[in-house]
């Protein structure tokens, strides 16, 4: 009996691991982007990639599957709220960071399809 549980076992946990490790590829192919989401993307992999990689969850929550309006996103990157540092206008300039919602907006979009 307790050889039956543990192959049972065994071969549930060998299946728990068989799922893709590439969670953020996209079904629908890559972005195209404008010039101004572009623009964000790079400002997006310079300050937020490393906690939001891909605008999944990692250090920080997911970023890419919140329907906040862009003006929360935008008061979120310059207070810095909860565990987030806040990034005032030297590093993230304003338009900067109008390309940076857009960007944010493109990836949902791109989720919500």
């Amino acid at each position: 009996m307790r050889a039956a549980l543990a192959a049972v076992a065994l071969v549930l946990l060998t299946g728990a691991g068989c799922g893709s490790a590439r969670k953020s590829e996209p079904f629908a192919g890559p972005l195209e982007l404008t010039e101004q989401e572009l623009r964000g993307e790079a400002v997006f992999m310079r300050f937020c990639n490393e906690c939001h990689p891909q605008g999944e969850a990692s250090v920080g929550p997911s970023i890419h599957d919140k329907p906040l309006p862009g003006e929360l996103i935008k008061l979120q990157v310059r207070e810095g709220l909860g565990a987030m540092p806040s990034f005032g206008t030297e590093p993230i300039p304003d338009p900067d960071l109008e390309a940076l919602v857009a960007y944010l907006f493109a990836m949902r979009d791109r989720e919500a399809r």
